[in-house]
């Protein structure tokens, strides 16, 4: 398929040569998801990075946090819109950490190609080469990093606004 072809384009994949990036179009599994369908929703368990190929999707998270299951706010905050000109790649923290869970949920805006690289095969393959794993490893915290500076921008921008509100 033409749009794994290009994966080497994806920051994940940065500094990949083609027999590197060869390992990783073996196992990527494509999808399809017609506009308005969810991906995956907030608190799924998550088994795997996706790559939008095609298409564009959104971003949400829930407003509040869960205190019990009787109390619990559905309501959404959009948090961002990405389109596969961008060559986004998501969904990567569930596979790190003590809790697999889905940060956000992502919902296709338009008819959307996905690419979708499960956990077991993501990991066997850093852990077949080492060189190829710190480089795949130094990408990601790379893109985490992008991420981390903009939430606490973000938070920085809410946590000013809130200051002047109680201010009046």
């Amino acid at each position: 398929m033409k749009n794994i072809e290009e994966i080497g384009k994806y920051k994940l994949f940065d500094g990949l040569t083609e027999e590197q990036l060869n390992k990783f179009k073996k196992v990527i599994q494509v999808r399809e998801f017609s506009a308005d369908k969810i991906i995956f929703n907030e608190g799924d368990v998550g088994d795997s990075i996706y790559l939008l190929l095609n298409g564009k999707i959104k971003i949400n998270q829930a407003l509040t946090l869960k205190l019990s299951k009787e109390d619990y706010d559905t309501r959404e905050k959009s948090i961002t819109e990405l389109s596969s000109n961008s060559r986004p790649s998501f969904g990567e923290l569930s596979l790190f950490g003590d809790n697999d869970k889905r940060t956000a949920t992502v919902i296709a805006l338009s008819d959307c190609e996905m690419g979708i690289i499960m956990r077991d095969d993501f990991f066997s393959i850093l852990e077949s080469n080492y060189e190829l794993g710190y480089r795949i490893m130094n990408n990601i915290a790379c893109i985490v990093v992008e991420r981390l500076i903009k939430t606490n921008q973000d938070v920085l921008k809410l946590t000013t606004a809130l200051s002047l509100i109680l201010e009046k």
